[in-house]
């Protein structure tokens, strides 16, 4: 795939969705984090149901520590993992009180020094929080930059890499959510919806739907 068409490609999509962004609910960056932490191998619906609750008692390092292992665990039980996640969620509560002053730090070697806090969600929170041009490759978007060969590659980092070097630069900051948006509604896993997308003439899968 050239240039030219993955510029028309993002062009579309932008267009489609001017303002694109996390189906998380959150109003801070300390929340979103919870919440990325929370939607490893979740769906963003779960994931808000169970925050709704929990951020109305507890939405800052201390509260949610002082709310205890066992207290978090009965907000998030619906979720699935719950369990490892809510100990990693007491964990990196700790850690931003004694590291960062309670506050999200807005690096990527301090986010992923984080318990919970692998690359992926370092990504997410440094583009939805603060703003930075990163990608953070989950499902949707490798399958959508493989299935277009906008940025194909093996694993997820490889397509991170192709996605940084290739994204226009007028579309490196809402890259991230316009793929994800796309994949999550148009270029779904089992069957894409091919017919009525927008790029479909652009795109480059073989197997298209008819």
């Amino acid at each position: 795939m050239n240039a030219e068409k993955r510029l028309a490609i993002f062009d579309r999509l932008a267009a489609a969705m001017p303002e694109p962004t996390t189906e998380l609910d959150y109003t801070t960056d300390f929340e979103l984090l919870v919440a990325v932490v929370l939607s490893a191998q979740a769906t963003d619906k779960s994931v808000n149901k169970a925050t709704a609750p929990l951020f109305k008692v507890a939405n800052t390092p201390a509260v949610l520590l002082a709310l205890g292992l066992e207290g978090l665990k009965g907000y998030i039980k619906t979720i699935g993992l719950y369990n490892g996640k809510a100990a990693n969620i007491m964990t990196l509560c700790q850690q931003l009180l004694d590291r960062h002053n309670g506050q999200v730090p807005q690096t990527r070697a301090e986010l992923e020094a984080l318990a919970g806090v692998g690359r992926k969600t370092a990504n997410v929170i440094l583009n939805t929080a603060f703003g930075h041009h990163t990608i953070a490759v989950d499902t949707h978007i490798f399958r959508v930059a493989n299935r277009t060969q906008i940025a194909p590659g093996k694993n997820v980092l490889a397509v991170e890499q192709k996605l940084e070097k290739w994204t226009p630069r007028r579309h490196k900051k809402d890259a991230h959510h316009l793929l994800i948006l796309h994949g999550r509604y148009t270029c779904t896993a089992r069957k894409p919806k091919c017919p009525v997308c927008i790029i479909a003439d652009l795109c480059e899968y073989q197997a298209k739907t008819g």
